[in-house]
């Protein structure tokens, strides 16, 4: 059996709903469900979720890990959430979060607007800062690839937007 599969997940006050096919988180910041796959078979003991293979084949054992993994991540996003932080390399990159608009002055000749997805959120802290925040890890992660796509860190002075944890290395420039 998959060794991640074997882990139980803790709810940390977190309610599961398994039924028709679906599992649905509820918790503290929202609500978020998942179809389930029918080569795993899910059993709540008490404050824990458990992830047994439906058959002995290597797909389920696999498959087993995966939903563990990604129902874990639910229960995290749904009890504490998910957060991307950015930040904006340049001379003349800003930032400012509106409602659900992200507008971005990256040195393009136009000011970049991102539109935000049903929930995930955009704050700026700072101008040169944003941090992106929601219940689900998949859409908080991709929302940041999308910001960060528009002006990625290039190699020679470092500009554009890059995660907060991002190292980026610089090349040597060309010698005469």
């Amino acid at each position: 059996m998959s060794r991640v599969g074997k882990s139980p997940v803790a709810l940390n006050g977190a309610e599961v709903k398994v039924a028709d096919g679906l599992i649905t988180v509820k918790g503290a910041l929202g609500t978020i469900s998942q179809s389930l796959n029918k080569l795993v078979n899910i059993v709540v003991d008490g404050a824990f979720l458990k992830f047994e293979p439906a058959d002995e084949s290597r797909e389920a054992n696999a498959m087993s890990g995966t939903m563990r993994a990604i129902v874990a991540n639910m229960v995290h996003g749904a009890t504490k959430g998910f957060e991307r932080k950015l930040t904006l390399v340049g001379v003349g990159y800003r930032a400012q979060a509106q409602g659900d608009k992200l507008n971005l002055s990256l040195g393009f000749s136009h000011p970049v607007v991102h539109q935000m997805p049903e929930g995930v959120k955009a704050e700026t802290p700072s101008q040169t800062e944003i941090v992106i925040k929601g219940i689900d890890k998949q859409k908080v992660g991709q929302v940041a690839a999308e910001v960060r796509g528009y002006r990625p860190p290039e190699p020679y002075k470092g500009k554009g937007v890059r995660y907060a944890d991002e190292v980026v290395i610089l090349k040597e420039t060309k010698k005469k």
